[in-house]
């Protein structure tokens, strides 16, 4: 029985399209490991324009790609590089377009963080169980703050950030600045300090506890657990902004309220007066409206609505990395599209360098000067042989010059009728002649002739 017959007389198997095996794989990926903690090694690190962070994590045996997109990495304060050892969180996904299996990464640290998080995790949850965190405990701000006591450096950027908004939308609100170190050994000791002075010595409506961002050990000292205790005992309402958004200290929790950055603290203290208005409004639209009756049945559909969505991030990363190709397609033609027209505009400009009218112009100069140089020669030849020819000529007239003879003694004698004489016959006796001399001449008498 050949191969047709046990497929056709036999069970039928399931045939699966690459698409739809690829799709199965994904679902089955997804939905075991849809999130982990992996401990790993980088390799293969890039970070394309698209501002997506792609690399390899491994360990001696194994290896497996990872990609964080750019709305995480702007969470974590450092970049990664190849052969830092890290800590990350995220979840197993395919990548279709490939057949590639990856980790997308939504959380990513230095491996050593861990031991500092972990005391910042213990800390925290004993606190928490104490009631420090309690939010029943906290104070609400004065409604209009008119004195405010910033303790933070005098020189550091969140000061400077603190008072240009505060003086942009509130220009009337006293600000006292008490200096301390905010960072290193000792800080969290003057921050205290600092607190007590400004409920015993200023008359202040609010305390704001502030420095800017950076690493875990530069915020250390905020998550000190004397200073939690101080905040809690402070009988001025105390706010805390301290890094950026993403760092929560121990400050942060303890404080009345937090704001995210130095200067969402100064527009949390200082509201406009439109805002204030506009936040009047809502309050009264809100109480008129009335959307409690609502409240139920806006969390049923939405509860509704969640079995039914899955989460969007699976879809946008493979879009994302689609794109990214695209890109790098795009990038790679435009670039040989590029590269074409420059070679091109160089062969016309070398043509029309060599074909250039100045060119042809400075040729025919070189030619005209060239050959005026010749005819110059040639004229100069020319006029030297006719010097000589006449300077030749010259000497022969000399020669036959009548009168060059008579310097060698000799003389012409001329009859009355100013005849030369040349023969003695044609003179008679007693006839007067003249005789022409080298220099003057005479006036002769013949007394006799000789005719031989």
């Amino acid at each position: 029985m050949d191969d047709h017959e046990t497929y056709t007389e036999g069970i039928k198997p399931r045939i699966y399209s690459v698409s739809s095996l690829t799709a199965g794989i994904k679902e089955l990926l997804e939905e075991n490991f849809e999130f982990i903690w992996i401990e790993a090694e980088i390799s293969n690190f890039r970070a394309p324009s698209s501002g997506h962070y792609y690399m390899v994590f491994k360990d001696a045996y194994a290896q497996i790609r990872a990609v964080m997109f750019r709305p995480q990495t702007r969470y974590i304060n450092f970049v990664p590089e190849d052969g830092m050892k890290i800590v990350a969180r995220g979840r197993v996904s395919v990548y279709e377009s490939r057949g590639e299996y990856q980790l997308i990464i939504d959380y990513l640290e230095p491996l050593g963080v861990g031991a500092m998080a972990l005391a910042l995790e213990q800390l925290k949850k004993k606190l928490s169980e104490k009631g420090l965190f309690d939010e029943a405990i906290k104070r609400p701000l004065p409604f209009l703050i008119q004195h405010v006591a910033v303790i933070t450096s005098p020189t550091g950027a969140a000061i400077r950030d603190f008072l240009n908004i505060a003086h942009r939308r509130f220009t009337n609100l006293e600000i006292t600045i008490i200096p301390v170190r905010v960072q290193g050994e000792g800080a969290a000791k003057e921050i205290i300090e600092a607190i007590s002075t400004a409920n015993t010595e200023l008359d202040t409506d609010t305390i704001v506890i502030t420095r800017g961002g950076g690493s875990m050990e530069d915020l250390w000292e905020f998550n000190n657990e004397e200073l939690a205790y101080a905040i809690r005992a402070s009988k001025t309402p105390v706010v805390s902004a301290v890094g950026h958004e993403i760092d929560v200290t121990i400050s942060d929790l303890a404080a009345d309220m937090r704001a995210p950055t130095p200067s969402a603290a100064a527009e949390l203290l200082v509201a406009e007066k439109e805002t204030i208005e506009k936040w009047l409004r809502d309050i009264r639209e809100r109480m008129i409206n009335s959307y409690s009756y609502y409240l139920g049945n806006i969390k049923d559909a939405l509860n509704t609505y969640k079995k039914g969505l899955k989460d969007p991030r699976k879809g946008i990363a493979d879009i994302w990395l689609r794109l990214d190709e695209i890109e790098g397609r795009l990038k790679r033609q435009i670039s040989v599209i590029i590269n074409d027209y420059k070679l091109k505009l160089r062969n016309q400009s070398r043509s029309m360098f060599v074909n250039s009218p100045v060119k042809k112009i400075e040729r025919c100069r070189e030619g005209i000067s060239f050959k005026q140089q010749l005819l110059n020669r040639s004229m100069e030849r020319v006029l030297e042989s006719k010097r000589k020819r006449i300077d030749i000529l010259k000497e022969k007239l000399n020669d036959l010059n009548p009168y060059a003879i008579l310097d060698r003694g000799y003389s012409i004698v001329r009859r009355a009728d100013k005849k030369a004489v040349r023969s003695a016959s044609e003179v008679r006796p007693f006839e007067r002649v003249n005789v022409t001399l080298s220099k003057g001449s005479l006036e002769c008498l013949i007394e006799k002739v000789f005719e031989e």
